[in-house]
């Protein structure tokens, strides 16, 4: 691997295969009664995140702890970016630290790469705006994979607020690496501009009938949040029409379900219940969101493994 990952176009698909199957061997970890390796002993991890996470953000503390690092969190309101302190020089002031590793989330789309050009130590980018969010495609590929086997020539539809989702865009980029046939489902006022010529370069399917795609019994579906929180317009009339549309709900789950008994259920959190996924859909016991979720620190694991600590151990 290279010293950072900023995108998952960074990597070819020998190197995600490689993150899964170190993924695999850490994930034996958390069914340890002591869950500590000694691998990453002496390093420092700095997560450092200008955007609220439950998940990202724990689940790499957790990775960074179970593997002996000496892992800290900072936050962009507890750190002097709220004092008006440039991303360049706070980052800089961390790095003069003599750290090993930022992991950084932040709300503009590039600032890992740029960040990445600021400092010696490895990047991570744990999601940058609307642009990307490499680990969770990892993490969603890795889930997906242990349910389905290999994923090459798989269907997977990938339904919700396209626009807005960095989720989105990785996992494209991964699921495209792996082999598997990728039909994106939204709206068209939540497609992002230019997605057409994008799609076409990528092989992904583009299509605004959900119900026509469930039909066709896709392997596994993965909804998207609905992100009002970047919503500056009217992007849909009202909740319940976009839930009428686009939303995975009680008849959908059963369409999908006779269509393709084994299709399972994915979503990266947090979930609008009732709006793009329903109770009965994200408690089904096809959905995958919980082990997602145990997917991420096994994932996040093995990524600071390999940059970090993989050539050491080879060597």
């Amino acid at each position: 691997m290279r010293r950072h990952l900023l995108s998952s176009a960074d990597l070819s698909a020998d190197e995600v295969r490689m993150l899964l199957a170190t993924a695999a061997e850490m994930h034996e970890v958390q069914r340890r009664e002591v869950k500590k390796l000694p691998t990453l002993r002496g390093r420092t991890v700095i997560n450092l995140f200008f955007e609220d996470s439950t998940r990202t953000r724990s689940s790499f503390e957790i990775a960074g702890k179970w593997m002996s690092a000496d892992t800290i969190n900072i936050t962009g309101k507890g750190s002097s970016a709220s004092k008006g302190e440039s991303l360049r020089d706070t980052v800089r002031t961390i790095d003069a630290m003599a750290v090993d590793c930022l992991i950084i989330r932040h709300m503009a789309s590039g600032a890992a790469h740029q960040v990445a050009q600021w400092v010696d130590a490895s990047v991570v980018n744990a999601g940058d705006g609307t642009h990307e969010h490499p680990t969770q495609a990892l993490l969603d590929a890795y889930t997906m994979q242990r349910r389905m086997g290999d994923l090459a020539g798989r269907r997977i539809a990938i339904v919700g607020d396209l626009t807005h989702s960095r989720v989105f865009r990785s996992n494209a980029i991964t699921l495209r690496t792996l082999g598997a046939e990728v039909v994106l489902v939204a709206p068209p006022t939540l497609l992002p501009s230019g997605i057409d010529s994008w799609a076409r370069a990528d092989g992904l399917e583009l299509s605004a009938e959900l119900d026509e795609v469930l039909a066709s019994g896709p392997d596994a579906v993965m909804m998207l949040r609905v992100q009002r929180e970047r919503m500056s317009g009217g992007f849909f009339p009202t909740p319940r029409e976009y839930t009428v549309g686009f939303g995975l709900t009680r008849d959908r789950l059963r369409a999908l379900a006779d269509a393709n008994p084994e299709a399972v259920i994915c979503h990266p959190g947090p979930m609008n219940r009732g709006l793009e996924i329903s109770a009965d859909a994200a408690d089904a016991a096809r959905s995958l969101v919980l082990d997602q979720v145990s997917a991420g620190v096994a994932v996040r694991m093995a990524v600071l493994y390999h940059l970090l600590a993989a050539e050491e151990v080879a060597a």
